[in-house]
C-alpha cells in the first residue's frame, strides 16, 4: 500500500480557501492507496520528419495565430495532445491548435484534463508523406473524440478550390462545412479563413479580420508600422523643402522689396537734389 497526504491548495487560491470549502484538519490525513500506481507515460516528443513546405506553412500560421492573439489564448503547435488519462495511444498532434481563454504558457503536451480541456481550434496540414502514419479517418474519429469545436484541414499541393475543408462539431456530432472558393469563416476566432501565399511560391492559411483585411504576423505589422513611419518621413521631408521654398521666395520677395525701397529712395534723394538746384538758380536770376 502507499500512502499520501492530501496536496497542497494552489499558490494562487485566494486566502481562507479550503478544498471543497469542507474545512481540513492541521495537519491533513494520509491517504491511503490499496496498490502501487502504475506510471502511465504519455510522450511529449517523437521523431517525424517534415519537408520544408510544410514547414513554411506550419510555421507560418503558429507565429501568425500567436502574435494576433497574444498571451491571454493559447497557441500550440505540432505538440501531443492527450484526452484519454489512460490510453497514451488515443492522442493527437496537430499542426497548430488553439484554446480560447485559456493563458498561453510552455508546455510539452496538452492533456485535456490538466489543461482546462480540449483546444476549440485545430488545424492540420497535409504533406505529401504524413509522418503520424494515422489515416484521415481515423484522425477524424479521434478529433470527435477530442471535443474540438472547429477542425480545419489544409493541403498546400491540393487541386486548387479543393485545398480548405472544415469541420465544425454541431449537437455534438463532427460534421464537415460547404466551403467556396477556399474561403469560409473561422468561427473560433471570428474571422475568414482564406488560401494566400505565405512566401513566395508558398500558398497557405490566413485569416482576414472583420473588414476584410489581411491578418498580420509580427514581420508584417513591423513593416507596415515601418513603412508608414517612411512615408511620414518622406512627407515631413517635403513639407520641410515646401516650408524652405516658402521661405526663401519670402527672402527674395524681401530683397527685391528692399532694394526697390532704395532705389525709390535714391530717386527721390535725386529729383528733391534738381529742385533744390533749379530754385538756387531761379533765385539767382531773380536776384
Amino acid at each position: 500500500m502507499v500512502a499520501r497526504t492530501t496536496p497542497p491548495l494552489p499558490a494562487d487560491a485566494p486566502s481562507g480557501v479550503k478544498l471543497l470549502d469542507v474545512p481540513s484538519p492541521t495537519p491533513p490525513p494520509a491517504v491511503v492507496h490499496l496498490r502501487a500506481p502504475s506510471p502511465i507515460r504519455f510522450p511529449e516528443e517523437e521523431e517525424v520528419p517534415e519537408g520544408k513546405e510544410h514547414l513554411v506553412v506550419r510555421t507560418f500560421l503558429f507565429q501568425l495565430l500567436r502574435f494576433a492573439l497574444g498571451p491571454e489564448h493559447t497557441v500550440g503547435s505540432d505538440q501531443f495532445i492527450y484526452w484519454n488519462a489512460r490510453e497514451p495511444a488515443r492522442c493527437l498532434s496537430p499542426d497548430v491548435f488553439v484554446r480560447v481563454g485559456t493563458p498561453d504558457t510552455l508546455f510539452g503536451s496538452w492533456k485535456t484534463w490538466a489543461h482546462g480541456g480540449a483546444p476549440h481550434l485545430a488545424v492540420e496540414i497535409i504533406s505529401p508523406n504524413e509522418g503520424d502514419g494515422i489515416a484521415w479517418e481515423e484522425k477524424l474519429r479521434r478529433y470527435h473524440e477530442l471535443g474540438v469545436e472547429e477542425l480545419v484541414r489544409f493541403d498546400p499541393r491540393g487541386r486548387e478550390g479543393a485545398r480548405l475543408r472544415v469541420w465544425d462539431r454541431v449537437e455534438e456530432d463532427l460534421v464537415e462545412r460547404r466551403v467556396e472558393r477556399e474561403t469560409s469563416p473561422c468561427l473560433t476566432l471570428r474571422s475568414t479563413w482564406v488560401v494566400r501565399p505565405v512566401e513566395e511560391g508558398v500558398m497557405g492559411l490566413r485569416l482576414l479580420d472583420a473588414r476584410g483585411e489581411l491578418v498580420l504576423d509580427a514581420r508584417e505589422t513591423e513593416a507596415r508600422r515601418a513603412a508608414r513611419e517612411e512615408q511620414r518621413a518622406a512627407a515631413e521631408a517635403e513639407r520641410a523643402a515646401a516650408e524652405a521654398e516658402r521661405a526663401a521666395r519670402e527672402q527674395a520677395r524681401a530683397a527685391q522689396e528692399a532694394e526697390a525701397r532704395v532705389q525709390a529712395e535714391a530717386r527721390a534723394e535725386a529729383a528733391e537734389a534738381r529742385l533744390r538746384a533749379l530754385e538756387a538758380e531761379l533765385a539767382r536770376r531773380g536776384g
